[in-house]
């Protein structure tokens, strides 16, 4: 198997990954931009944001993120369409093996891996996947269900935005969450709560999601005071319950915390705790997961990738 040498490596191409992109090719590191499963990471999924700064009129993740890729690709940053399996680090090297038939070594590296949608774990969730009725996308999978009744299951921002977004298409959306309040920022939780065509069902659990064995039917629901069932028809269940880091390539290597996000040293919260490693972007902030924190991140992981290499030389 083949191995390319690198002086720098960015894991990811979601806003961390391609800000660390930019600053690191205009500091002249010549950066290779490894993409990972899903190019542009998360927030292709987010039909309009609207708190990123620049745009008073809001932007479509999926033009954010393209326009960041041009940014990077016009001071010269390269990208990879692969994804890493996993990762070994030796004294002035880091190893990784990819998907590919390629593995890299590299002197630095920044990590802006991102997070993916959680799963609920549920009969029906796997089966009635694939163009089946289950999404973790309205963005993308919203206009097959337009004029539908569909479920909305979470209780942050996403799932608010999810039903806001489905809210124009759909006939009825059910948007479920299993606490008694929602999570997500006050603006979003009003525009939710003025919306008619949502219906909203508070301490409710989605127990299974029923189907004909062609698509989505309905959703099994529990109430967690009440204990009592019920069975709520619907074509379509898009998934909203949160986020988990891809960082699974690491364990062993890197320190993680409980949930899996990749811990800073005490001294950098830019650095992993091994030398040449960086940290970016949402697979190591499980508090904030912003667009505009993620991208403030790459800055600064390139930032102190660029000083580490300098003062190396």
């Amino acid at each position: 198997m083949a191995t390319k040498k690198e002086q720098i490596i960015v894991l990811g191409s979601g806003c961390a990954g391609l800000a660390a992109a930019i600053y690191a090719s205009r500091g002249n590191l010549n950066p290779l931009v490894i993409e990972g499963n899903r190019r542009g990471g998360q927030l292709i999924t987010t039909e309009e944001i609207e708190n990123f700064p620049g745009f008073p009129d809001g932007i479509g993740g999926y033009e954010l993120v393209e326009r960041m890729r041009s940014q990077a690709e016009k001071f010269g940053a390269r990208f990879s369409n692969d994804h890493i399996l996993s990762m070994a680090c030796a004294a002035g090297e880091i190893s990784l093996r990819g998907s590919s038939a390629v593995n890299y070594a590299t002197e630095a590296l920044i990590i802006a891996t991102g997070t993916d949608s959680k799963c609920l774990e549920i009969p029906g969730e796997v089966e009635y996947g694939g163009g089946k009725g289950v999404s973790v996308c309205a963005t993308c999978d919203g206009p097959f269900f337009r004029g539908k009744e569909v479920a909305v299951i979470g209780g942050g921002d996403t799932a608010l935005g999810e039903a806001l977004f489905l809210s124009r298409i759909c006939k009825k959306v059910y948007l479920i969450h299993r606490r008694d309040s929602f999570r997500g920022s006050k603006i979003m939780d009003h525009r939710v709560r003025s919306n008619a065509a949502i219906s909203i069902l508070l301490s409710a659990v989605v127990e299974e999601i029923l189907g004909n064995g062609a698509g989505v039917t309905g959703i099994r629901l529990r109430n967690v005071g009440t204990e009592e069932r019920k069975i709520l028809p619907c074509s379509g269940v898009f998934i909203a319950a949160g986020h988990a880091p891809n960082s699974s390539f690491a364990a062993g290597i890197l320190p993680l915390d409980s949930n899996g996000y990749f811990v800073a040293s005490d001294e950098d919260p830019a650095a992993a705790t091994f030398p040449g490693i960086f940290l970016a972007g949402d697979c190591a902030d499980p508090a904030y997961q912003q667009a505009v924190i993620a991208a403030g991140t790459g800055a600064r992981a390139a930032i102190a990738a660029e000083r580490w290499l300098s003062g190396k030389s």
